[in-house]
């Protein structure tokens, strides 16, 4: 489909979402002038981590016996469901992600469809402060822009969501390219197998597989299982989507998968600790 700014029509809800991100993007720079943004990073406690080790090795909280690792994300509506939990205090549930052992916090930074901000992601590593065995960052956004990079390594971010259905190839290996270059590890998003191969051609280290299809909301894990089998072995593999309870996460594991993302089922979780460590264990009988 045709492009605009190496952005490609999807047909689907992206192209609403990044329609109204263009607009809010051109009020972020007025703000926050890209010049702006290193003294913002300056201003910011610890280092970065490293995610793609967070996710291959977990963290110090991590369970013992852990199958995958946990990308828990602060997330308080999406399009497709709605409003889950309005009053999400970004900073808060971040800390009990990390005291959980999740070996990564994914924070929603698009406000419109999905009610998050920057300042959410800024809260929660202001909110790990200096420790050096903190879970990592993710900003989940819908990037296009090099301002969108430079702006998620200024408030805190380790890493930073890339999803291919959304970008034209060149784009896609220049914002590879462009977040490394602000210490961030891209987590590249597929659906289906051309674009797994589109995301490995831009260098991709950290492949998300997405099991929810955007064009129908429909979900299948089915999606991870078909394919997990081509991801080459020293890639990363993230399950996206759908994961809600310990048999999906095993599906996950046996599949291949060496991390899973899961929002809802976290956010609306009575007793997160211990979901999330059923989650992380694996066991379908848990």
């Amino acid at each position: 489909m045709p492009s605009a700014g190496g952005v490609r029509a999807t047909g689907t809800v992206l192209d609403r979402i990044v329609a109204d991100r263009r607009v809010r993007l051109a009020e972020d720079r007025r703000t926050t002038p890209e010049a702006a943004l290193a003294e913002l990073g300056a201003q910011l406690p610890g280092a970065g981590v490293d995610f793609v080790a967070r996710l291959r090795e977990g963290c110090a909280a991590s369970p013992t016996g852990a199958r995958l690792r946990l990308v828990a994300e602060v997330k308080r509506a999406s399009p497709s469901k709605g409003v889950f939990d309005a009053d999400i205090d970004a900073a808060a549930l971040a800390l009990r992600y990390a005291r959980a052992g999740a070996a990564a916090v994914s924070v929603l930074t698009e406000p419109t469809f999905f009610a998050g901000s920057i300042a959410d992601l800024r809260a929660a590593r202001c909110a790990f402060g200096a420790d050096a065995g903190r879970s990592a960052l993710l900003r989940k956004d819908f990037v296009f822009d090099a301002y969108q990079v430079a702006e998620a390594a200024a408030h805190g971010a380790d890493a930073l969501l890339l999803i291919v259905m959304l970008l034209e190839p060149a784009a896609l290996r220049d914002l590879v390219a462009l977040a490394r270059a602000h210490a961030l590890e891209p987590l590249v998003e597929v659906h289906d197998a051309g674009e797994l191969d589109l995301a490995l051609a831009a260098g991709a280290r950290v492949v998300g597989v997405n099991n929810r299809d955007l064009r129908t909301f429909a979900e299948d894990l089915g999606t991870t299982k078909r394919l997990a089998a081509l991801v080459p072995a020293g890639v990363t593999l993230v399950a996206e989507s759908a994961i809600r309870r310990p048999a999906d996460a095993r599906r996950m594991a046996d599949a291949g998968a060496h991390a899973i993302l899961v929002g809802e089922a976290l956010v609306r979780a009575r007793d997160l600790e211990g979901e999330a460590h059923a989650l992380m264990l694996a066991e379908a009988s848990a």
